[in-house]
């Protein structure tokens, strides 16, 4: 038995936990999930002192100031920790603002080099469908250069589009009064999904309209860079977005041309605006997958 013992150099770093929830969602499969990984198996945790940890025989109970947990409880403080320092150093963002900084700033890449791998899946590539956008970058987090922002309106437009009772869209946005008169589930999210039906049809094409704000200095210019997934054809329009000055919006359109192979398959690709000065990279990531 050894105590007090400290390991470095551990690799691969990081790895998806192979306890980690992975997408669809099941409450709603049209926006991708998950969004983001953070830190989250064996985290040093402060313990209420008064809380047994460890029980020895029938009736020798243990506590302890701190104790090692693993699990969303433990990425979330995470996350939330990240992105009040990012309100913090961005008051004027909103909510959704800094989840898009967090997952287009993300990394997919771990700390030998490779692309993260999925330790539930004998350590295979992860999918977006296993850690969203990536590894939480708190430091590429705080100057994004471009965010996918959504108000208040958006949100009850993404509820009134799923075809909820009266009472249950009120359950759910908190609004007495709820205007529904342009419900979209084409939501201004981050990232992209494809949803295809073997059953129905294996060609499928999808839209999605997307806009951007320009949260970097001033007058700028950002040129579409896609990576398509297997078995399909990426369109976008237009492929350059050029802004004159800080907090500037500009819109586009990804059209997705999917052809499904006669098995089910789940791939892959990602949409990235990178700036003409080579400043930023805004990387979204995307699916196309069978529910």
């Amino acid at each position: 038995m050894t105590f007090q013992e400290t390991f470095f150099g551990t690799k691969p770093v990081p790895t998806v936990s192979a306890s980690s929830s992975k997408g669809l969602s099941r409450i709603y499969a049209t926006i991708m999930k998950p969004d983001i990984m953070a830190p989250g198996v064996l985290i040093l945790a402060p313990m209420p002192p008064n809380e047994p940890e460890v029980q020895l025989g029938s009736n020798i109970f243990i506590t302890t100031d701190y104790t090692l947990m693993s699990g969303t409880s433990m990425a979330c403080p995470h996350v939330s920790g990240i992105a009040a320092l990012l309100k913090a150093a961005h008051p004027e963002w909103s909510l959704s603002a800094i989840r898009s900084a967090m997952m287009t700033m993300a990394n997919t890449i771990d700390k030998t080099g490779s692309p993260i791998k999925d330790t539930g899946f004998d350590y295979s590539v992860a999918t977006p469908l296993d850690m969203g956008a990536g590894f939480v970058d708190p430091n590429r987090a705080l100057n994004p250069g471009l965010v996918y922002d959504a108000t208040p309106q958006d949100y009850v437009n993404l509820v009134c589009s799923m075809n909820f009772t009266r009472a249950k869209t009120q359950d759910i946005t908190r609004l007495a009064n709820n205007n529904c008169s342009n419900p979209s589930s084409d939501f201004n999210y981050p990232s992209f999904i494809v949803i295809y039906d073997l059953e129905r049809s294996r060609r499928l094409v999808k839209r999605f309209r997307r806009t951007v704000t320009n949260v970097g200095e001033g007058a700028t210019t950002y040129r579409a860079k896609l990576a398509a997934p297997a078995n399909a054809t990426l369109t976008i329009s237009p492929n350059t977005l050029r802004f004159g000055q800080t907090n500037e919006k500009q819109s586009y359109t990804l059209t997705v041309n999917y052809r499904s192979p006669n098995y089910f398959s789940v791939n892959h690709g990602s949409l990235t605006w990178v700036e003409d000065n080579g400043k930023n990279s805004v990387r979204s990531r995307g699916d196309c997958t069978k529910p």
